[in-house]
């Protein structure tokens, strides 16, 4: 049983940063922060394959967010910069405690957080 708990979201103005944190327990595989924004569809914005460090992100977040993690706390991270309106969304940490291959697609994935309101906007 994974247990994951979300933190940092808020409001911040376009340009701005925010760090998001999620506290994990458990074994997990890959661990992954996804979004969700009214009316639209929950897609995948960073991936993390626990056992080596790799990363993953979307291209809508390229060059922007880095997620990484620091095992001796159990946590994950998402640092985001320079952060756009279209960023607003309700962010999840999820975790899933298998190899997959479709890394970024939320049905892979078998545990998730509360979720984390981040709101971009001047």
């Amino acid at each position: 049983q994974v247990q994951l708990q979300e933190s940092g979201g808020g409001l911040v103005q376009p340009g701005g940063s925010l760090r998001l944190s999620c506290a994990a327990s458990g074994y997990t595989y890959y661990m992954g922060w996804f979004r969700q924004a009214p009316g639209k569809e929950r897609e995948g914005v960073a991936v993390i394959y626990i056992a080596d460090g790799s990363t993953a992100y979307a291209d809508s977040v390229k060059g922007r967010f880095t997620i990484s993690q620091d095992n001796a706390k159990n946590t994950l991270y998402l640092q985001m910069n320079s952060l756009k309106p279209e960023d607003t969304a309700m962010y999840y940490c999820a975790a899933v405690t298998r190899l997959i291959l479709a890394i970024f697609q939320p049905y892979e994935y078998n545990y998730w957080g509360q979720g984390t309101q981040v709101t971009v906007s001047s």
